[in-house]
């Protein structure tokens, strides 16, 4: 645990951060190099800043604060919500929220933040920007599918197709990109981890960018709860009896990519058969049965990333032990 005795709760957006120390004193500066260099005057040896991953508001200000050896904490904003909800917080200003995370850092258990590897970052980045372009291609190719079922000028039809076909390219370029830098770092990682049936390229990139080489998780479990595949149950005494589902309170890219890898872990992964077969025989619904394989398809993953060897479906203990 980190001892502390200034707790520094920030609250950042696009243009200025709001800090609040020990739930009390409040300032507001630029969220810019000129405004970081007035906030660190106010910091010691003694403090710790705290703030919410708020997408890349938050980035700069961290990376500052860390290169200068000031203690750094990035908490889920999903935490923060679920602390104010606790003490029936009710008013939502920046102020507000500076104030709440501070009190957030006085009274739990923190863990300090560090940067990524230069190359997950330049990684993510590229995977970012093709899953955006990959979005626009989606609705290109829709707008297109609908002009196609009525009589459109032609104009039309030629440059939505150009529009995609440059996509395509542009999707394509990134994507080999990102390949060619995870190769070099996790070679070995990403051959053993293709072998998996039912784990395609893509998904296996993904992977071992969002886990930072299977280094940012200690097992399986933390990796499913991270895609929001960990089931939640509502029981309460003898009237509430909700069905159980997963919290989806995670990495939904993730989630996803696993949900199309189900499909076809179902017909050439043994393990991810038997199981799928195993739950609809006891008459669980399909969808259920398709979760399970995620979450199988993780388990194998983590080992064999892991154990740094390829698949084989003779070899269940491996799964079963590093997992």
């Amino acid at each position: 645990m980190v001892k502390n005795n200034n707790f520094f709760g920030i609250d950042i957006s696009k243009d200025v951060f709001d800090v609040v120390k020990n739930g009390e004193k409040h300032n507001q500066f630029t969220n810019d190099l000129a405004g970081f260099k007035q906030f660190i005057n106010f910091l010691d040896a003694n403090s710790h800043c705290v703030m919410e991953a708020t997408g890349v508001y938050h980035h700069a200000l961290a990376m500052y604060l860390y290169q200068n050896k000031i203690d750094v904490s990035v908490v889920n904003p999903l935490v923060i919500k679920r602390f104010m909800q606790m003490h029936l917080r009710t008013i939502k200003t920046d102020k507000a929220d500076a104030k709440q995370i501070s009190l957030y850092a006085m009274q739990n258990k923190l863990t300090l933040w560090k940067p990524s590897e230069s190359y997950i970052s330049d990684s993510k980045d590229l995977f970012e920007l093709a899953s955006l372009y990959i979005k626009q291609r989606t609705m290109l190719k829709n707008r297109l599918h609908s002009f196609g079922c009525k009589r459109t000028q032609r104009v039309i039809i030629t440059e939505l197709n150009k529009a995609i076909r440059h996509l395509n390219k542009s999707i394509k370029k990134l994507e080999d990109q990102l390949e060619i830098i995870i190769k070099r770092y996790h070679q070995k990682m990403y051959t053993n981890l293709k072998s998996i049936p039912g784990l395609g390229p893509k998904t296996v990139l993904y992977m071992i960018l969002i886990t930072e080489g299977f280094e940012k998780f200690e097992s399986s479990r933390k990796l499913s709860c991270y895609a929001g595949l960990s089931p939640t149950q509502r029981m309460s005494g003898s009237s509430i009896r909700g069905k159980s589902r997963i919290s989806k309170q995670g990495n939904s890219k993730l989630r996803n990519l696993l949900f199309m890898c189900s499909f076809n872990a179902c017909k050439y992964n043994k393990s991810c058969k038997a199981l799928y077969d195993r739950l609809v025989a006891k008459g669980k619904s399909k969808k259920l049965a398709l979760i399970a394989v995620e979450n199988k398809l993780i388990k194998q993953a983590f080992s064999i990333a892991k154990s740094g060897l390829k698949y084989d479906e003779n070899y269940r203990e491996l799964i079963f032990t590093l997992s």
